[in-house]
């Protein structure tokens, strides 16, 4: 698949976006998506889409819990998905910019 990655593996166009693209990018970072990743992935577009930025963390953890739920909503439920980190890598394999907020 080629695709144009920045030097941290994000895509440099969003536009590129497809499902496809996001299992190629989560293979790329030992990830093997689920439903329940496919649930934070499109909630983070469409945050994204909504609001044309990207939260931080504490944010991210908290528009998860309203929209999805407490137990959706919480650090540990997200590091079990994301292990590396779950706002910059569901950005990532979302397609993404990678949050300003994120090492």
């Amino acid at each position: 698949m080629e695709l144009r990655l920045n030097d941290e593996g994000f895509l440099c166009n969003i536009e590129d976006w497809t499902k496809e693209v996001a299992i190629f990018l989560a293979g790329e970072n030992h990830l093997q998506l689920s439903p329940l990743h496919w649930e934070i992935i499109f909630f983070i577009r469409q945050y994204y889409n909504d609001y044309q930025h990207l939260p931080n963390a504490r944010v991210f953890t908290k528009a998860i819990a309203k929209k999805l739920g407490v137990e959706k909503g919480n650090s540990r439920y997200l590091h079990k998905l994301f292990p590396q980190g779950p706002l910059k890598y569901a950005c990532k394999i979302a397609g993404l910019p990678k949050p300003p907020t994120c090492l």
